[in-house]
């Protein structure tokens, strides 16, 4: 119906223009909140959620009492829903949207899904118009057809949306979040918002945490705090940690630097009815005593400096380098954030680096061309050159020493790179290359790659 017509029946009609995007957040919004019944939540479609809540329902009375407290709850938000519990997600997707809902038995799957439109069983559009001119209208019209013919006249995909609303056929969801590998929680008669209190419940659930991390001889390394506020937003704060860590006391340290971080953009409305820590990622856990010099304190503290740190600041506000097995200067060296590195593995011996004495203390990120004017070639350094508005006249050279590029990654016809150490009339030192040779390549250029202390 058009909005004229439909203004002509109901003049004051509300018309709001569509917002796919919202109504997109929204729906992520209530799968956040559906959390609080079981992780395996997926989306299905623009309007619909499927929740997997195997061994869930006994927590909350059975599954009848179960879809009550959900629907309930959500009618409360302002939402109307519809919702039933099956055996299979086709099954209660059908239900849901072409029946009456609530709680099918496995028994009574055929015997329900029966009088329901064969747009009940997800089909394509086509293949719906193409069932209703052969008179199959109804599921059960499809029940009583044998499958050979169905198949070879409408495809097999007729036979498996019938299969799986039947349960006879397995249909996976795919959850919309990482499952959490360890999770404990904590649900509150009375909400909080408070700071103080918050990290006061999150130390008594890592202690909580804390059996199951050590029947693993395991400790966590991405921590997942996940506070759900009484109106149904839902707060996912996240910590990583540079070792496997399993303390209580830390693992609070860590959420009171980050709720640091986040408080101001935390808002705790009417308080936080559930809060919920997730084990996302652990590792095995190294559990040697100390050795009486002190290396390993001196490690732990080191760590727990970083995780502090980087909860506060974020990951990447502490970077080390590694090194990688590439002679060009740049690929060399390999920027990573304080807690993947102190967890990375240890190199081993390879081949030996130059000296400290050979390249520069600085290094640009990228080299930089720059105007140079050379005297002796084909080998010889520039007289002087012209870099970032100011000239430079070289007193003292040293080179060249020639690096070929990596042919496996820049091609075998890109020119290579002649390096000079040179020092200027001011005394500063700086490390050139002129990339192309003479007689070689066509053209030659000069750049500026780093500056010595």
């Amino acid at each position: 119906m058009g909005v004229a017509e439909a203004r002509a029946i109901f003049p004051t009609l509300e018309v709001i223009e569509e917002d796919p995007a919202a109504d997109l957040r929204l729906l992520e919004g209530i799968a956040d909140w559906c959390d609080r019944y079981t992780p395996l939540v997926a989306l299905d479609g623009r309007d619909g959620l499927f929740l997997d809540i195997t061994g869930c329902s006994h927590l909350f009375g059975g599954e009848k009492a179960l879809l009550k407290d959900i629907l309930s709850r959500l009618l409360q938000m302002g939402l109307d829903v519809r919702g039933a519990i099956t055996s299979s997600p086709g099954l209660s997707w059908a239900v849901s949207r072409f029946g009456q809902g609530g709680v099918i038995d496995e028994s009574e799957a055929e015997r329900v899904v029966a009088p329901l439109p064969v747009t009940a069983l997800r089909l394509a559009d086509d293949t719906v118009a193409s069932l209703r001119k052969m008179g199959l209208k109804y599921v059960g019209d499809l029940m009583e057809t044998p499958r050979a013919p169905l198949a070879r006249r409408f495809g097999s995909s007729v036979l498996l949306r019938l299969d799986q609303a039947l349960g006879t056929d397995e249909e996976p969801i795919s959850p919309r979040l990482p499952v959490a590998s360890l999770s404990a929680e904590r649900r509150l008669m009375e909400p909080i918002g408070a700071e103080e209190d918050i990290l006061a419940l999150t130390d008594q659930i890592a202690l909580a945490l804390k059996p199951s991390l050590e029947a693993r001889g395991a400790g966590g390394r991405i921590f997942e705090l996940v506070l759900f506020r009484v109106d149904g937003r839902v707060f996912r704060i996240s910590a990583g940690t540079a070792q496997p860590l399993r303390d209580p006391r830390r693992i609070a340290a860590l959420f009171a630097e980050r709720l640091q971080a986040v408080y101001d953009d935390l808002d705790a409305g009417y308080g936080f009815e559930i809060l919920r820590l997730n084990v996302l990622r652990y590792e095995a856990f190294d559990t040697t005593q100390s050795d009486f010099e002190g290396h390993q304190q001196k490690d732990a503290s080191l760590a727990a400096f970083v995780d502090r740190v980087s909860a506060r600041l974020g990951a990447d506000c502490l970077q080390s380098f590694q090194l990688r097995e590439s002679h060009l200067p740049e690929r060399a060296v390999l920027a990573l954030s304080a807690i993947d590195a102190l967890s990375a593995p240890k190199a081993g011996q390879g081949n030996p680096s130059p000296s400290r004495s050979e390249r520069p203390a600085r290094l640009l990120e990228r080299p930089e061309p720059m105007d140079a004017f050379a005297i002796e070639v084909p080998d010889g350094a520039p007289a002087n050159f012209h870099w970032r508005r100011m000239r430079h006249r070289i007193v003292k050279s040293e080179g060249p020493e020639r690096l070929a590029m990596e042919w496996w990654i820049d091609g075998s016809d890109t020119a290579p790179r002649d390096y000079f150490r040179v020092e200027d009339d001011q005394g500063h030192r700086f490390w050139i290359y002129r990339k192309g040779l003479y007689g070689h390549d066509e053209r030659q250029s000069w750049y500026m790659h780093g500056m010595f202390a």
